[in-house]
């Protein structure tokens, strides 16, 4: 995988390890932050609903931003803002002063961010590598921040939180704050150009018209408005069962800190084996079977972790669950990034993170007081049964037909007619 050693791309590529690996130890020290302040499950995945909220409130307006600035410039700065939040909320938890409605408000914030520097990666990607390049570019992407974000980040993560609170999220704006840098330092690319798609505010209309222009967009396309749907639907199941991973793992399979941070790590294992796997799988078998064999994995998943009380039982379900997501997920954002004009990416990317990230924002609120109510493994069992019934809807969806990505034509559909039943 050449493209990852050459010139922008390379910097790019750092820059996103360097980000991934800060938000890996916060993935397992922020949840064991917030069960050691309360052992509520509702009160536990209240802080996952809260860094997704934003999702669900900004993530079209943020699509047309993106779409009006410099790609680049975006990802810097949300770099630099996450770095204040962090350590400002490092020193909270130093000094002690850290409690419920600071690290909701940290983890909103960060996710404010994020809806804004996922999508602007996202779109600032195309014009770094060409179009050749980018299911191989993409994979590269997926693999530092699976290794970063949930193999190296959540163990590190538990065991500085063991060590000391506030360690953690020290290092996560350190991390932040090395990979705004890097990705600052690229060429900046001026108006016109692929990352920066609007030539100037005579082209610009009305936020509201040009976040519908979006919706609109994704929706008249078979193959993403599929995807985009599907992928919202699976993650309200997931994120159920996420969002109380932590009590999960130390109530059901006995776990401590660090074994939890390894629990999540277990993740990052099968998405580097769905990374470096995926070209050839892809070759093989098709799009739509490895995406028919993912809504298989993901149904089994739950139904696993609901039964098991086995930590290595659960850690071998992660892993394989690890290689399906990291699979879907490159499947998705190539096709995406290949279909999608380039002065519409960042509006279009920002409706399929709607889906896909509010709907994990909604599972984590239900998956709390489901877990509350009925008990730490209720929301595995649920999010099981919801996929039983998904699953077959969704499967006559994912046939090569239906995924065809079509040509690429700016400002208009490529499926302008939806076919019946999609």
């Amino acid at each position: 995988m050449t493209v990852l050693f050459k010139g922008d791309f390379a910097r790019l590529w750092l820059a996103s390890g360097m980000s991934t690996l800060g938000d890996g130890v916060t993935v397992a020290a922020g949840p064991l932050l917030m069960a050691s302040i309360s052992g509520d499950p509702a009160v536990v995945a209240g802080a996952v609903f809260a860094q997704q909220l934003p999702w669900l409130l900004f993530s079209l307006v943020s699509g047309v931003l993106v779409d009006r600035v410099d790609r680049r410039s975006v990802v810097g700065a949300v770099g630099v803002m996450r770095a204040v939040v962090m350590g400002a909320l490092a020193l909270l938890v130093w000094q002690g002063w850290a409690n419920v409605p600071t690290v909701y408000a940290a983890v909103f914030l960060l996710g404010v961010g994020a809806t804004l520097s996922d999508n602007a990666g996202q779109a600032l990607l195309p014009s770094v590598v060409a179009d050749a390049d980018l299911p191989r570019a993409n994979a590269g992407l997926s693999g530092i921040r699976m290794v970063c974000n949930q193999f190296a980040g959540p163990p590190l993560g538990g065991w500085l939180f063991a060590v000391a609170a506030a360690v953690p999220f020290g290092m996560d704006a350190a991390c932040y704050a090395v990979g705004a840098l890097l990705v600052l330092s690229l060429p900046r690319r001026g108006p016109g150009a692929v990352d920066t798609a609007r030539a100037g505010p005579a082209r610009r209309g009305s936020i509201r018209k040009e976040m519908a222009e979006g919706l609109r967009w994704l929706w008249n396309h078979r193959a993403l408005r599929t995807l985009a749907v599907t992928m919202g639907l699976m993650n309200v199941t997931y994120g159920g069962t996420y969002a109380t991973y932590v009590l999960f793992s130390r109530e059901r399979l006995g776990l401590t800190e660090v074994g939890y941070g390894f629990l999540l790590a277990a993740t990052a294992v099968g998405g580097v084996v769905g990374t470096l796997a995926v070209s050839r799988l892809e070759a093989r078998f098709g799009s739509a079977a490895l995406l028919r064999f993912g809504l298989v994995t993901e149904t089994l998943t739950h139904l696993v972790l609901a039964a098991t009380r086995l930590p290595w039982v659960a850690a071998i379900t992660l892993v394989v669950f690890g290689a399906h997501a990291t699979i879907w997920g490159i499947i998705g954002v190539t096709l995406r990034q290949r279909v999608t004009p380039a002065e519409m990416l960042g509006r279009v990317n920002s409706v399929c993170l709607l889906f896909s990230m509010g709907g994990y924002a909604i599972g984590a609120l239900l998956g709390g007081f489901v877990a509350r109510a009925l008990g730490i493994t209720a929301p595995f069992w649920v999010a099981f049964a919801a996929m039983c019934v998904l699953t077959p809807v969704v499967w006559r969806h994912m046939t090569p037909t239906a995924l065809a990505p079509g040509p690429k034509q700016p400002g208009t559909p490529p499926h302008p007619t939806p076919t019946p039943g999609q």
